[in-house]
């Protein structure tokens, strides 16, 4: 039988809410070294940002300012508005090489798993690098 997602899917999820501001984000993602936050609102998966979106985010208005007035920036501005939405999702039951097909179709880094409407956890590109190689990762 092909391993599925959920044989290799990170299932300890940091979630953000989509009224959280960017600095929010910023921080757990440094101090967590986490790339990819599912954003919820009302228990619902409404979308995922990536540090990618942080960073295009910072670089779009802020590119010649100094880092205080960045960080200013950041704080001013809602996840809503820098999050990939609507999520693009995968099912647990689904095998590892369709989400790394969908992945690298949609060139994104991670697709959340859900069953039906309940988040189950995230599966990233270093996910399935870990599986291709052979490794066994934890939670990414």
């Amino acid at each position: 039988m092909e391993d599925r997602v959920r044989d290799i899917m990170g299932r300890q999820l940091v979630t953000i809410s989509a009224g959280d501001r960017l600095s929010t984000v910023e921080d757990i993602m440094t101090l967590g070294h986490v790339r990819h936050m599912p954003v919820v609102q009302a228990g619902q998966l409404v979308g995922v940002v990536s540090e990618r979106d942080l960073l295009r985010a910072s670089l779009s208005v802020l590119s010649e300012h100094r880092d205080e007035v960045r960080r200013a920036f950041m704080h001013m501005v809602e996840i809503e508005r820098v999050m990939s939405t609507p999520p693009i999702v995968v099912e647990p039951d689904a095998t590892i090489e369709e989400a790394a097909l969908i992945m690298a179709e949609k060139k994104i880094g991670c697709l959340p798993v859900l069953d039906g409407d309940q988040l189950l956890g995230l599966i990233t590109e270093t996910d399935i690098l870990r599986w291709v190689a052979g490794v066994a990762g934890g939670d990414s």
